[in-house]
């Protein structure tokens, strides 16, 4: 059983008892999420799809970090000109554990 779910304008599969990183939330660690974008759901090869979503499906998730991504280096330059720049980013995430599918 699985589901496929919309969080932070990306689309992600969600099995129960899986791990799941995904854009930052605003929950604690330790905390019980619900989604309710849930865009398709398979029991058993029996798939139920949405338009856009399925009716009455949730998936519940428990919060088990908040964290940061590896730092990605930006770097710009312009031959010849003495133009150089370098900038980083480091993108928050959260990580979830998949509790249940319901609906």
């Amino acid at each position: 059983m699985y589901a496929i779910i919309e969080t932070g304008g990306k689309q992600e599969r969600a099995v129960p008892g899986e791990t799941l990183k995904v854009e930052k939330l605003d929950a604690a660690v330790g905390d019980t999420v619900s989604f309710d974008k849930v865009m398709l759901v398979n029991r058993d090869g029996a798939i139920e799809l949405g338009k856009p979503f399925v009716e009455g499906a949730s998936v519940t998730a428990r919060v088990l970090e908040q964290g940061r991504s590896r730092k990605v280096l930006v770097f710009k330059k312009k031959r010849r000109k003495q133009y150089r720049r370098t900038r980083g980013h480091r993108q928050s995430f959260t990580s979830l554990t998949i509790e249940s599918i319901e609906g």
